[in-house]
């Protein structure tokens, strides 16, 4: 049987119709190339099938072209459009975008940051969870990295966070503006051992509620281990067929929002008539439920340029001081709440 021939790069210039070191340009991500003529050569790789060897042009140039992400879960929207961006930014400087699935287990993360993983990759951009403060105190990458989320990291790190706990008041604010006074937080979490989604969240809840003069009800803190839509739907109907009595919804993401719309819907209770909801996160999904989803834009766009600005930095210079970058969160006003009021707060 005839072995089957591997492409190589003379293969992608001539059919893109270019040098082979237009082609080396744009896939070693040199600025000189117009990006009609680089997009078409991406094209071409593509269709071709053409297959970089990441560790013979380390060797060659001291660079991969490669970026890896390590977030903990394929299956969250969330982090399926977050590859999604940062995939799309890269694109045009020619860099590829390696997403690994990390489970938020300690070990995996670990094995992520293993020197001879680190050696694939240009920069790494790492949502830790599984791994603590003392963990990455004793690591020392060789590649640049930023850390995305809200554990408490070593200050040598570069670091990206959502500012949650604002985006979480501006949030409830809002419920209290549309006339809601019985709020549950669903996904929420009253104490943790180390800064989280849900325990930063709820802190937002719970302080724009006092400054409503309303002590916080821990008996309307509903918890959703796992973050996920059947979870949330199946936690707001038990609670309230069990009497919890609710007129708002601050939904710890996007996607426990639109379960808290199902579950209350299953329950015979409607959305905003009934019981008014907000999500957080501002997913591509949310304004296309019924009806659409008030939500908190975290600044998704902005955080992934951030994030990629800190990753240039540090490979282009011997050293960059360590940034610690908190988003801008905003109120986007769909068909969930009933009042339309303009808001947004700016980190600080």
């Amino acid at each position: 049987m005839a072995k089957r021939r591997t492409t190589q790069m003379s293969d992608v210039a001539r059919a893109a119709g270019v040098s082979l070191m237009t082609v080396s340009n744009v896939l070693n991500g040199r600025p000189n190339v117009g990006a009609d003529t680089r997009l078409r050569v991406l094209e071409v790789v593509d269709e071709l099938g053409y297959e970089i060897n990441l560790t013979a042009r380390r060797l060659r140039t001291g660079r991969t072209g490669a970026v890896s992400l390590i977030v903990p879960r394929f299956d969250h929207q969330y982090y399926s459009e977050l590859a999604s961006r940062v995939s799309d930014a890269l694109a045009p400087e020619g860099l590829h975008l390696v997403v690994e699935q990390s489970g938020a287990v300690r070990e995996r993360e670990l094995s992520a940051l293993s020197l001879a993983r680190l050696q694939q990759y240009d920069g790494v951009l790492l949502s830790a969870v599984g791994l603590g403060y003392d963990d990455l105190e004793r690591m020392h990458p060789d590649v640049p990295i930023v850390l995305l989320g809200e554990q408490d990291v070593p200050d040598r790190y570069h670091r990206i966070q959502m500012n949650n706990t604002a985006g979480a008041r501006l949030a409830t604010d809002h419920l209290l503006a549309c006339g809601a006074r019985r709020i549950a937080v669903l996904g929420g979490r009253l104490e943790s051992d180390r800064p989280d989604v849900a325990t930063q969240r709820t802190e937002g809840w719970a302080a724009a509620l006092r400054a409503a003069d309303q002590e916080p009800d821990p008996a309307l803190v509903i918890p959703v281990e796992t973050f996920s839509l059947p979870e949330a739907r199946a936690a707001i109907a038990a609670r309230v067929s069990d009497g919890l009595d609710i007129d708002g919804v601050l939904g710890l993401t996007d996607e426990i929002a639109i379960g808290a719309m199902a579950g209350l819907r299953d329950v015979g209770r409607s959305v905003p008539d009934d019981v008014q909801v907000v999500g957080f996160d501002n997913l591509r999904i949310s304004e296309h439920v019924a009806p659409g989803l008030t939500t908190i834009d975290p600044g998704h766009d902005a955080m992934v340029a951030e994030a990629l600005r800190l990753l240039r930095q540090q490979m282009e210079e011997a050293a960059t001081p360590p940034e610690h970058v908190v988003g801008t969160v905003a109120l986007i006003e769909r068909g969930s709440t009933l009042v339309r009021t303009a808001r947004s707060s700016r980190s600080r």
